[in-house]
């Protein structure tokens, strides 16, 4: 009995999309160059920066503090955050979110501290030098916002931070 005939290789259906530019242009891919220019900016205004650690200001310059760092530089409490708390607050797996204290920790921007409310918990709290960091982060942010205003005008820029917070108020 003859086999049959080997088939022909299956081809990837192709789509015809009205507007293939969409993928370019929608909402969520603007949002996210914007954040990612606007801490780029951040980190590079900290790397000049006068109350930044001297030491964490030379490895931003040489490109080795990432923007991750700022979701601890975003989102950790004044008074200490536990691991899971500050996972949360930033999206990140409590793993991930390991790895950047442990991060902070050897850089010197955070320690590990006994909860006073449960001793078998850990606070990450900000030592001197990581207070100074957030000085610097909170100049930088500032000049950046106004670099942002400036390039698009105050109007605009009104428009854009009002939008982002109703977006975002329910996050």
């Amino acid at each position: 009995m003859p086999s049959d005939p080997p088939s022909k290789p299956s081809h990837p259906r192709r789509v015809q999309v009205a507007d293939p530019g969409w993928r370019l242009t929608h909402l969520g891919r603007l949002m996210g160059h914007a954040l990612r220019r606007f801490d780029e900016r951040v980190l590079a205004l900290m790397t000049h920066s006068p109350r930044a650690p001297l030491a964490l200001s030379h490895l931003a310059a040489r490109g080795q503090v990432g923007a991750a760092i700022v979701h601890i530089t975003r989102h950790l409490s004044l008074n200490g955050s536990r691991l899971s708390e500050l996972a949360l607050s930033a999206g990140m797996s409590k793993q991930a979110m390991g790895d950047l204290v442990d991060q902070c920790v050897a850089w010197g921007l955070v320690v590990r501290q006994v909860d006073e409310r449960d001793a078998r918990a850990k606070l990450i709290v900000f030592t001197p030098a990581g207070l100074d960091w957030l000085e610097a982060f909170r100049a930088a942010v500032q000049q950046a916002e106004a670099e942002f205003r400036q390039a698009v005008g105050e109007q605009v820029a009104t428009v854009v931070a009002l939008g982002l917070e109703a977006y975002a108020q329910d996050y």
